[in-house]
């Protein structure tokens, strides 16, 4: 297995933001989110995981304990503190979270009033950027926004934020029923609050290879969205389902495991796409 480091971006460029997001749950989409900012983080990228998820399951999958989470993206969102005062250390050299907490719940009410109520995640971002450039830190390359399972406005926050969309998709007979759901979404976005925003790929989760009908789906998605899959499927995998159980990334809990081995595999795909992203324009 090839494993491309750093994507040669420039000194002190703003970090690429990627919104993980499907409306539907259940697709892995956390477990994404954890194990792709983990193997990136392996490979010598300064990563972020924002958790903007209610139930806060990246922060706990990430070992942070809820009584640890003091300030977090609530506390972003509502404007009592910045992010970089919300972002705790995990036991993955290079990789830190701003945890959620059930606070999160509430934010839309407190703040849909609010004129610039779906900028509030991007403004955070641009602030935590200008903050550690002004102290001599070296920026995050990426920061990967998990979503909860709706369209609300926390995920309209996160996909003004960002970039582009990493949409984690389970091996399953609806699949393409929540993926042409959520393309309609990432469009309302970009015509009318983030025309930057892009799919940057679709990532097949869940894949079990002993069912036809595993197998059925990924060639209709492949089909119907053709070099926006990525060549990388996530497997079926006990050990992945086990890790956050721990408190740990599957490739802290173990490394050797189908599932670990794939997360790697992602995480060189991703940033073979960035560059040719960046080479493109």
């Amino acid at each position: 297995m090839t494993i491309l480091a750093n994507c040669l971006r420039p000194v002190g460029s703003a970090p690429r933001v990627l919104v993980v997001a499907n409306q539907k749950g259940g697709v892995g989409k956390t477990t994404t989110a954890i194990n792709l900012g983990t193997a990136l983080a392996a490979i010598g990228e300064d990563v972020l995981i924002v958790d903007l998820d209610p139930q806060g399951n990246a922060s706990t999958g990430l070992g942070v304990a809820r009584k640890d989470r003091r300030v977090s993206t609530y506390d972003v969102l509502v404007g009592t503190a910045s992010l970089d005062q919300a972002i705790l250390p995990t036991d993955v050299p290079r990789l830190m979270v701003a945890p959620s907490t059930l606070d999160l719940l509430g934010v839309e009410m407190e703040i849909s009033s609010e004129k610039d109520r779906a900028h509030r995640l991007r403004r955070a971002v641009l602030v935590l950027h200008e903050s550690r450039i002004a102290a001599g830190l070296p920026p995050y390359s990426y920061i990967l926004v998990d979503c909860p399972p709706s369209f609300n406005l926390l995920t309209i926050n996160a996909m003004v934020a960002a970039d582009a969309v990493l949409v984690p998709l389970q091996c399953e007979f609806f699949a393409l029923e929540g993926l042409s759901q959520l393309l309609k979404t990432v469009e309302q976005v970009r015509s009318s609050l983030n025309p930057r925003l892009t799919i940057q790929g679709i990532v097949l989760t869940m894949f079990d290879p002993r069912n036809n009908l595993s197998g059925q789906v990924v060639k209709d998605v492949r089909d119907f969205m053709g070099d926006k899959v990525y060549d990388t499927v996530i497997p079926r995998n006990v050990r992945v389902s086990e890790a956050p159980s721990y408190g740990k990334p599957v490739l802290l809990y173990d490394l050797k495991c189908t599932g670990s081995q794939a997360y790697l595999k992602l995480a060189s795909e991703v940033i073979r796409r960035e560059r040719q992203a960046a080479v493109a324009a």
